[in-house]
């Protein structure tokens, strides 16, 4: 099984460096003594954050892709808390990468340097 699949597909393994984000979302401010006041909202929130893919094949990027274009998707990871795999619905933000090998045409054959993040969408 992979680190991360999308939707059901599972992704090659991505480069070293890869940040899992935990965020508590919290409802706060200061009363008249000026201490803080707040509660917990929600449950916590997870970002996939530096998640890189040093060298795909233009097939592979684009098959990425054109599952991150649902905006939506289905994210399964492990958890950092449980050390169990989760999935949780998240958003991608900006995609990139570099052209590296190209074909007689121009279309490129590979790139390095994929990247992306993932963002809960807090449901």
């Amino acid at each position: 099984m992979s680190y991360l699949a999308i939707n059901g597909y599972e992704l090659p393994p991505p480069k070293r460096g890869v940040k899992p984000t935990i965020a508590t979302i919290v409802d706060s401010a200061r009363n008249a003594n000026g201490t803080v006041v707040g509660q917990r909202v929600g449950r916590d929130q997870y970002k996939i954050d530096t998640l890189e893919f040093p060298w795909l094949s233009a097939a592979e990027w684009s098959r990425i892709l054109s599952i991150l274009n649902q905006f939506f998707v289905y994210v399964t990871f492990p958890d950092p808390v449980t050390n169990r795999k989760v999935t949780i619905r998240m958003y991608c933000g900006d995609r990139s990468a570099e052209p590296y090998w190209v074909d007689e045409n121009g279309n490129p054959t590979f790139y390095r340097n994929c990247k992306f993040n993932l963002i809960d969408t807090g449901e």
